[in-house]
């Protein structure tokens, strides 16, 4: 039989969050192979890829805004999977998951809207162009903009949790629209990684290459990161609940 003590510290115990060699070893692995991958991916781009001979330096904003754009579409779907989970399951698992990839990919979001201009004042003369793709980009970075309001509120229970959730699921068709948008209507945005694009040359393929997986590795890391702080508050606001009713209870008791 276990006392009231081993009972408080048993439960205290399953509230502290699991460091184990699952958390340490496997991010400890992932940060080392992240960090290979950065130095290799600024040697490339930097060093072995060509510079452009129509936009010179400017173009090698290319390998950090498309690996970028990539990095986005898995932080907004993967919140949009997460909130539909959530709302199947009601897991807390699943609500930490949501929230921290639609962080994420906000993050990736405004990167790619902002080395975007960068890029497109010296290829279209101009910063910004209601092109089909941005103006999807910017729509898609709208919607998650108040996803992440609305959980942001102090307090939010599950009523606002369910709503953000819906709102996370109702960008998805979104995502495929801003994929596809450059073929299915004809903008000024290019299509150089596409079968219908002109391609790059040999010499430019490792730094994009190199670019993918740096910008995977990195939102993997940051959805790990956040998807635990984010468990580890839900932990606290339960325990402070907890707190404050037991709080009530004694005082009743006096």
């Amino acid at each position: 039989m276990t006392g009231p003590g081993q009972a408080k510290d048993a439960k205290a115990a399953a509230m502290r969050p699991d460091r184990g060699p699952g958390w340490t070893g496997g991010f400890g692995a992932l940060s080392l192979f992240t960090c290979c991958v950065l130095c290799l991916t600024l040697w490339a781009i930097f060093v072995h890829a060509p510079i452009e001979q129509r936009m010179g330096i400017v173009q090698k904003i290319f390998y950090f805004h498309v690996p970028s754009a990539t990095a986005m579409y898995v932080g907004f779907g993967l919140s949009a999977l997460a909130s539909i989970a959530y709302l199947i399951k009601r897991s807390p698992h699943w609500d930490a998951l949501a929230v921290a990839s639609a962080e994420v990919g906000t993050l990736f979001c405004a990167i790619v809207l902002t080395t975007g201009p960068i890029w497109a004042r010296k290829a279209w003369g101009v910063y910004w162009t209601w092109d089909p793709r941005l103006t999807t980009t910017l729509l898609a970075g709208l919607i998650f903009m108040s996803y992440l309001v609305l959980r942001g509120f102090e307090g939010a229970g599950d009523a606002e949790r369910r709503f953000a959730a819906g709102l996370a699921i109702v960008a998805i068709p979104n995502l495929f629209i801003i994929h596809y948008s450059v073929q299915l209507w004809r903008g000024t945005h290019p299509t150089v990684i596409t079968g219908r694009g002109q391609g790059l040359a040999p010499d430019m393929q490792p730094a994009l290459a190199g670019g993918f997986v740096l910008m995977l590795c990195v939102v993997g890391l940051l959805i790990w990161l956040r998807t635990r702080a984010e468990r580890s508050r839900q932990r606290l606001r339960e325990l402070e609940l907890e707190a404050a009713e037991l709080g009530l209870a004694e005082g009743k008791a006096y």
